[in-house]
């Protein structure tokens, strides 16, 4: 009993000093940009306690539902419709040899294009609507997913392929209980790169061509010189792209629990 007792103290206090370690920093910046903000006279550096209170006031409020839900609503639809395209697609493509050769030069050349440069053909094509926005992203997020999938099945032990044969393991089963599994590492760092190419794709969209969501609101700002405005945006874009890649390490780590598992067992052989 006392030795179970001391290994969950012993794991809380891991947990605690690895807290302690991530935010001291941060905590640490956000305290002297307090009090450093607060003394100065700086028109396009406010205090920082105005930001915060003008966070409040232009975010906790109804602007949350008629700007940033419909903003985050075309950033997960993208995302995951560029998700299941480049799972997809990465899969036959590193399994079929013709399509491969066929697919690559064009996967490459299209990732090359920069996402801003499509904007003005997705306005002529889509409009200024939730679609264009939408397109956009799936677009420039798909080629992230679909490159790792395509490496990570392409590195699968060959192995692996021998035993199922042996084992008249169908195809089906082959590709969700083998396959897949063992290029997960690389797939679910695909996905965490193509969530961050949409989140800034969403806001580059936005500022480009909408009349609403978070990134119109932050750049109106901007031009019209409300600075406090313009910084409480751009506070709130950093509370949610720290929120997702949390949330996604967090399902990465519960996903890959195996992996992690074994990695540890042989660190510390």
């Amino acid at each position: 009993m006392r030795s179970v007792r001391r290994s969950e103290s012993s794991a809380l206090t891991r947990r605690l000093r690895s807290v302690a370690i991530e935010f001291w920093l941060p905590v640490l910046i956000v305290v002297l940009w307090w009090f450093a903000s607060a003394r100065a006279d700086l028109v396009f550096y406010p205090p920082l306690a105005e930001i915060v209170q003008r966070f409040g006031e232009q975010w906790l409020s109804e602007r949350f539902f008629t700007d940033v839900v419909p903003s985050l609503r075309n950033m997960l639809v993208g995302y995951a419709f560029s998700c299941l395209v480049g799972v997809g697609m990465g899969v036959v493509v590193a399994q079929v040899r013709v399509v491969r050769h066929a697919v690559e030069p064009l996967v490459h050349f299209l990732r090359s294009i920069p996402p801003v440069a499509l904007v003005p053909l997705a306005i002529l094509v889509l409009g200024f609507g939730a679609d264009m926005k939408m397109v956009i992203i799936a677009f420039s997020a798909v080629f992230s997913t679909l490159i790792a999938t395509l490496d990570g099945v392409r590195a699968a032990d060959p192995l692996l392929g021998e035993v199922t044969k042996v084992y008249r393991i169908s195809g089906r089963d082959r590709l969700f209980k083998v396959t897949l599994p063992a290029a997960a590492p690389q797939i679910l760092g695909g996905l965490q790169v193509s969530l961050q190419i949409a989140f800034v794709v969403m806001i580059t969209s936005e500022m480009l061509a909408s009349t609403e969501g978070i990134g119109y609101l932050t750049i109106l700002a901007q031009q019209t010189f409300a600075i406090t405005d313009m910084w409480a945006g751009m506070l709130l874009l950093g509370v949610l792209g720290y929120l997702f890649n949390l949330l996604f390490t967090l399902a990465e780590r519960r996903v890959l629990r195996w992996h992690i598992g074994m990695r540890a067992q042989a660190t510390t052989r």
